[in-house]
């Protein structure tokens, strides 16, 4: 039952609207002043507010906005026995639903008070859908509880109650889209747009107009002004991937944006001022880049101001398991396939592979395996070249010398971390002695 409170201090008038209400199956509750009323509001929630413009103790407009910067979903609508144009317009600013003249708009009372609800009821959907969303970026929903991802969470954590930009680097699939959108739902602008942009999957001249947007005639084709996702993103935060790959003049532009948050527009010759937080991200190495002349060094600096290095999956194997189980259950459900059970065998093996394409592309095998699976998942599952791999414990290609030594050392160093540097297991897994394993530590300095 949604519910009314009324304020005026004329008892008739109340008692009045009171009947009329109840009868639509309104609960109603009343008060005759300013202070009454905030009493009633703190101690019971009300879906509509039905107040008068004069009170006793203050004015209705002024008391709008009270309501509104309290209780912001809650919706008022003002009643006043002599219109009066200038209050009408405050009112509205003060974010008033609605003004209406007493006597004259009685009839509009009941239509309006069902709109109201109606905004009432979808502002509550937006604020559940909000916090789902909030939920589903948190930080909290990361997964992981090695010490390199709990450092990385820490300093995204530290940074996100800044305004200070970011920049997110890393191997491809590591999850940096990911940590920007925590940054930006753990920000104070998490109430404003996150727009994410690949700057890799335009050409210059493409991904200029994304960003900036054009003016009407700028180039054939632009019939109409267009904004660009830096507008978009005003009072948001914008993420800007493989920044790396972003075309010199634009990376210039990008800057003066930075500096002084301006942009001009494809076509355009007044400048357009935004407030944005920029998130970067990128799996190059952008200091070699700058030395290439690839890359802006004033922009490395400014984006850089904080950067937060994601370990790879191979630095982080104590993770795997759990990440595999969330993958497991949500390719399960995606491919519509129930996944009884799965063999030891199976995660031991993902333990130990080199995940080149780090948390993605172990979703991807995961993925692949439930799909041949039939409700079992075992070592029969995986790709081929992992099982070779995890038999031979090499890769499957020839190597001289030089490089056999250097994958031995690197397997000897995975099976140690997936162990926990038991070297009594180590030894175990790997099939030699532990006389042999202490001396290929000693041999690979691994100590």
């Amino acid at each position: 039952m949604k519910k009314v409170l009324i304020i005026d201090d004329e008892e008739k008038l109340r008692t009045l609207l009171t009947r009329i209400i109840s009868i639509e199956g309104f609960e109603v509750i009343q008060a005759s002043d300013c202070k009454s009323a905030m009493e009633k509001l703190n101690q019971t929630y009300s879906d509509v507010v039905l107040c008068d413009v004069k009170l006793p103790d203050g004015n209705g407009v002024d008391l709008v906005k009270k309501i509104k910067e309290k209780y912001p979903i809650t919706e008022v609508i003002l009643l006043t026995a002599y219109g009066n144009i200038a209050d009408g317009v405050q009112a509205i600013k003060n974010g008033a639903f609605d003004y209406i003249t007493k006597g004259d708009d009685n009839n509009k009372i009941i239509p309006l008070l069902y709109r109201a609800c109606e905004k009432v009821d979808l502002a509550k959907r937006i604020q559940v859908l909000e916090k789902q969303l909030g939920d589903k970026y948190s930080f909290e929903n990361i997964i992981g509880k090695s010490k390199a991802i709990k450092q990385v969470i820490e300093l995204s954590k530290r940074v996100a109650e800044t305004d200070t930009t970011v920049l997110l680097t890393g191997e491809t699939g590591t999850g940096k889209e990911v940590f920007a959108q925590a940054i930006h739902h753990a920000s104070p602008r998490n109430k404003q747009h996150f727009v994410a942009i690949n700057c890799s999957a335009f050409s210059r001249e493409l991904l200029e107009n994304e960003m900036f947007g054009h003016k009407a005639g700028a180039f054939t084709g632009a019939t109409k002004d267009q904004k660009g996702l830096f507008e978009e993103a005003n009072n948001g935060t914008i993420f800007l991937d493989e920044i790396g790959e972003m075309a010199l003049d634009l990376q210039a532009k990008l800057l003066r944006v930075l500096e002084t948050g301006e942009f001009i527009r494809v076509g355009d010759t007044k400048p357009t001022k935004i407030n944005v937080r920029v998130i970067a991200a990128t799996n190059r190495d952008l200091k070699k880049e700058i030395e290439l002349g690839n890359f802006r060094e004033d922009l490395f600096y400014r984006i850089s101001i904080f950067q937060i290095q994601l370990p790879p999956l191979r630095d982080r194997i104590s993770d795997i398991e759990e990440l595999s189980n969330f993958y497991i259950n949500a390719s399960s459900i995606k491919t519509n396939k129930k996944i009884k059970s799965v063999s030891q065998e199976y995660i031991e093996l993902l333990k130990l592979q080199n995940w080149n394409g780090n948390v993605r592309e172990l979703k991807n095998v995961i993925e692949r395996s439930v799909i041949l699976s039939d409700g079992f998942l075992s070592v029969e599952h995986l790709p081929s070249d992992m099982l070779n791999a995890a038999k031979t414990g090499k890769p499957n290609h020839s190597l001289s010398a030089f490089e056999l030594a250097s994958a031995e050392k690197i397997h000897i160093q995975k099976v140690l971390n997936y162990t926990n540097g038991n070297k009594t297991k180590t030894a175990e897994l790997l099939g030699i002695a532990l006389t042999t394993l202490y001396r290929k530590i000693t041999e690979y300095g691994l100590d």
